[in-house]
């Protein structure tokens, strides 16, 4: 379907600029809207990546073309927003790093190059691998998707169309079924919005269920500026309640952890926020429950 021509926009290229902005507008609040049938599915893929993470497992994204790059977007983001370890971050474009931003013809058409990446970096059963296609049956992408499951990892299957191969064989199957689009193929427009969308909330999720955000702050952020460095003492003053001149004090002693800033700001010593942190896994709730049955 995201290759069907439609009637509707057949004479689209002789539209008043103003009209061609607006029907684009609506397909991209159509595109928004095909996401909801598949909301709980995205919450079950979620749910299971998480457990399948553990300390130890991978994301591991791979996609062609624009899936690619989205997918690559997405997974860039989550180091600096949640404190994802990089190391356990892989990405996987059909055509090597330079298809990021120079699109390298044919790429997308070689099933064993998506399969033989897998093998290459050791996916095993810790790992989650998610598999962006538009088309639900691009080879490089289904490759990837289907060495992976042989490998035993969790396998995430994100397409817009319906009862397609990627969908098929991964164990977990997103769809957003968005129809054709304006200009016939070009599935940077409503398919693209709608997989930039559900990466975000898939991985989204997937942190929160990791206890990467605390009462919706970003407790696991890298603080690498100014700006950041004064947003992580706002964080500190409204979880534990403490002066901004305590916050950055504890900010400081913490090395610019977050949680472990936390914990100090609350009295206890670094050794101390190291340990109560650990014991609870990481999880900043967790923590702050310790500390209170501890009194």
């Amino acid at each position: 379907m995201t290759e069907k021509v439609s009637k509707h926009f057949a004479d689209f290229d002789v539209w008043s600029t103003s009209d061609m902005v607006d029907a684009m507008y609506q397909g991209q609040v159509a595109a928004i809207n095909a996401m909801k049938s598949s909301l709980t599915v995205i919450a079950g893929a979620a749910e299971a990546a998480a457990d399948r993470l553990g300390d130890t497992g991978r994301l591991i994204y791979v996609g062609a073309g624009t899936s690619g790059r989205l997918a690559i977007m997405d997974g860039a983001e989550l180091t600096p927003t949640f404190g994802w370890p990089r190391e356990r971050l892989v990405f996987c474009i059909a055509g090597g790093p330079s298809a990021i931003t120079v699109s390298v013809e044919g790429a997308e058409d070689s099933y064993d190059d998506g399969a033989s990446e897998m093998r290459e970096i050791n996916v095993n059963n810790n790992d989650v691998v998610i598999g962006v296609a538009a088309s639900g049956t691009t080879p490089y992408t289904l490759g990837a998707i289907d060495q992976a499951g042989k490998l035993g990892a969790l396998t995430i299957g994100i397409a817009n169309n319906a009862d397609t191969p990627i969908l098929q064989n991964a164990a977990q199957a997103i769809l957003a079924e968005t129809g054709s689009e304006i200009i016939a193929g070009s599935t940077r427009m409503k398919a693209g919005t709608t997989q930039k969308a559900i990466l975000n909330i898939l991985s989204t999720a997937i942190m929160t269920k990791l206890g990467k955000v605390y009462n919706g702050l970003m407790v696991d952020m890298i603080v690498s500026n100014n700006k950041l460095e004064n947003r992580a003492i706002n964080m500190i003053c409204d979880i534990s309640g403490c002066s901004k001149n305590i916050a950055s004090e504890a900010l400081k002693k913490a090395d610019r952890n977050i949680k472990k800033a936390v914990l100090i700001s609350l009295g206890e010593n670094l050794q101390a926020s190291e340990e109560i942190l650990a014991g609870a896994r990481g999880n900043l709730r967790a923590a702050l429950s310790t500390l209170k049955s501890d009194k």
